[in-house]
């Protein structure tokens, strides 16, 4: 499976800088540079798939209830913005659909995390991936589909193999490979804290590239590059972008956002 990722990926769009998992976090993204952002779905309780990370709606709109619990029509109305600062008062929770029409309207390539509920990982791949098959006439290629649920993954590569996949882990697996040759993926999806220059060049020599999330701090950045890791998932792309720039011996933010290939 071809794959290419960016060097640096904005994370929940470009979080540090707009609210999370927004249309204003993907804009905000494309402005700052970046080629790709990564956002994460998952599926109200009458099965529509939004773009959210918490179980809890809380947090992200102050209502106590669960995102697999609540309705569509409840959900629409939050405010996923005014948390994050009264500039973004009123942002809602975007759904899949109108999510990817503002993702490919900027030119953009997409990692949709797939962030499924207990008893809901085949449904919740089911139907992000019929949203995007749906609209994908408009673009040149389809999204990276990860997950930490390898159910996830295992559904998507029965419905869509060919789309590219990838496991993400905060703690390494010990059947790892296994895992990642069982599930169809081109990609190892792994928190910055356990990756080491060693463990990057195992992953590489077995076929996988190899993303680090989340990447905020500029001098990880640099150390995570110099041991060649392919992609940084950061809630700051732009000043990531900037920090790893003389490292690949670029001028600016804007190149530093380059492919790297498998």
């Amino acid at each position: 499976m071809d794959l290419e990722l960016p060097r640096v990926m904005g994370h929940r769009g470009a979080a540090a800088w707009a609210p999370e998992n927004t249309l204003a976090s993907i804009q905000k993204a494309a402005d700052l540079g970046a080629t790709w952002v990564e956002f994460d779905v998952m599926l109200t309780g009458d099965g529509r798939p939004v773009l959210f990370h918490d179980d809890n709606l809380k947090r992200l709109t102050g209502l106590d209830a669960l995102m697999a619990r609540t309705p569509y029509s409840r959900v629409k109305g939050l405010d996923a913005g005014r948390w994050f600062s009264p500039i973004f008062a009123g942002e809602p929770v975007p759904t899949l659909d109108a999510a990817l029409d503002l993702v490919w309207d900027l030119g953009l390539d997409a990692n949709i995390e797939i962030k499924s509920t207990p008893g809901r990982d085949v449904e919740t791949a089911q139907a992000a991936l019929d949203v995007v098959a749906a609209g994908l006439g408009r673009r040149r290629r389809p999204p990276m589909i990860s997950s930490f649920s390898r159910m996830s993954l295992a559904a998507a590569r029965v419905l869509r193999p060919d789309w590219p996949r990838a496991l993400i882990a905060f703690k390494v697996p010990s059947d790892w490979q296994t895992a990642l040759e069982a599930l169809g993926c081109a990609s190892f999806h792994l928190s910055s804290k356990v990756l080491n220059p060693p463990f990057v060049a195992e992953i590489k020599r077995a076929g996988y590239l190899v993303a680090a999330f989340t990447v905020n701090q500029k001098r990880r950045a640099r150390e995570l590059i110099a041991s060649e890791v392919d992609c940084l998932i950061s809630d700051a792309p732009d000043r990531i972008a900037t920090a790893i720039a003389t490292l690949d011996g670029e001028d600016g933010p804007a190149s530093a956002v380059r492919q790297a290939g498998r």
